[in-house]
């Protein structure tokens, strides 16, 4: 052992007491020095991370499951982002921001998922009818919305059973992740299909149009048309684009009516009639594409023109048509001296464009920039999707009607 000079001298001064105690006491003890190294240990605690530092892994989480490919870790990284989440204080939570993440992804109140099928049991039997949507991690209007466009279609086909997919896999990640319940995305359900045994497969859209979501729903059917005996798509509800901005059919005229009248009722007027004589417009707000499909919406004005709806107006979110953007619209209704705007979603669910950029607090949503455009007394919102529509569901029943018959 290695002894240090301070050592040294303290055992050379008890020494020298022990000579001087000629009285019989006995010198105090001294403890043995600990054993000591050249090298100096420095021991530190490691902070605790910041409010910041916490907020900010949970954003990564989020960010992380923020995709639209599932993988095979989506599960657990649901999972994972959910109880990160669950672990932060009420101002953590506050702090939250990434690249698609914010404090509303879980912390925002859209209604009770359990009022809500997620329709992705086995058991299907030989004929299943798949009802196919974008989706939408808003829980009241999945709940009204699309379940209510699937449980009218299972009222009319008893003999069929009706499951579920959603082609939007974020939309998937974020319920999943937030409510625990677990939606088959479009592989999925076909997987599902193929493992039960189903032979005849109809597939009822509820999109709105022949738009992109509709090219990569038949892509994916198209990949399984040799592990399913038949499989048939029925058209989405406005039913076939066609070439020029004329072009108007039967499920674009029964779609005009119905959200026309569900509009005039909602805003208390007896009549259309009576709504334009008392300077009140209705602008519907759909989401516009780039896809040709996006004539859709210019012949949806012209049916409403046909129909000889003076005080309707077409709109779309991404303003493709251009004479449907947000602007465009406002000097449209302006121009044509109505004072009064009500603003209603043209989609199937009532999610977040119908409650943010339609109807949202921020001032480029078209609540606000119609008001802001100082053209007009009042400007107010519903906030209600086509799927809870009884004569939209109809329209559903009837695509799937079509197909079966085809069958024959």
């Amino acid at each position: 052992m290695k002894i240090t000079q301070k050592i040294c001298s303290l055992a050379l001064a008890a020494g020298m007491l022990c000579g001087l105690c000629a009285c019989g006491q006995k010198p105090q003890e001294t403890e043995a020095a600990p054993e000591t190294t050249d090298a100096a240990v420095v021991t530190t605690e490691a902070a605790a991370p910041t409010d910041e530092e916490l907020a900010d892994e949970v954003a990564a989480l989020i960010d992380a499951i923020y995709v639209q490919t599932r993988t095979d870790t989506t599960d657990e990284d649901c999972a994972a982002a959910k109880a990160a989440w669950d672990n932060l204080t009420d101002a953590q939570k506050e702090l939250v921001e990434g690249e698609n993440a914010d404090p509303d992804y879980f912390g925002r109140d859209t209604g009770d998922a359990a009022l809500d099928d997620p329709r992705n049991g086995d058991e299907i039997g030989k004929k299943e009818l798949l009802v196919v949507s974008f989706g939408t991690s808003f829980n009241d209007s999945r709940a009204k919305d699309i379940k209510g466009v699937e449980d009218a279609l299972a009222q009319a086909f008893p003999d069929w059973s009706v499951r579920r997919a959603f082609t939007a896999q974020i939309i998937i990640n974020h319920i999943q992740a937030r409510d625990g319940e677990k939606i088959d995305n479009m592989e999925q359900a076909m997987e599902r299909a193929v493992a039960n045994g189903v032979e005849t497969l109809v597939i009822q859209p509820t999109h709105l149009m022949h738009g992109a979501e509709y090219d990569e729903l038949k892509a994916t059917a198209d990949a399984y048309a040799d592990k399913i005996a038949t499989i048939v798509i029925s058209e989405p509800l406005l039913g076939k684009v066609g070439a020029a901005a004329s072009n108007v059919n039967a499920d674009k005229e029964a779609t005009a009516k119905a959200i026309t009248a569900a509009a005039v009722k909602e805003a208390g007027f007896d009549s259309l009639d009576a709504a334009e004589a008392a300077g009140t417009a209705f602008v519907f707000m759909g989401h516009g594409t780039s896809h040709n499909a996006k004539i859709t919406y210019s012949q949806m004005q012209t049916q409403m023109n046909e129909l000889g709806y003076k005080n309707v107006f077409i709109g779309t979110v991404e303003g493709e048509p251009e004479e449907t953007a947000c602007d465009a619209v406002i000097d449209a209704v302006a121009a044509a001296g109505y004072k009064n705007v009500v603003l209603r979603p043209l989609m199937v669910v009532a999610g977040d464009h119908a409650n943010n950029d339609m109807a949202g607090e921020e001032e480029d949503s078209w609540l606000s920039m119609f008001g802001a455009s100082g053209k007009f007394d009042k400007v107010e919102a519903q906030i209600e999707g086509l799927g809870r529509l009884g004569d939209i569901q109809a329209i559903y029943v009837a695509h799937a009607q079509s197909s079966i018959d085809a069958l024959n």
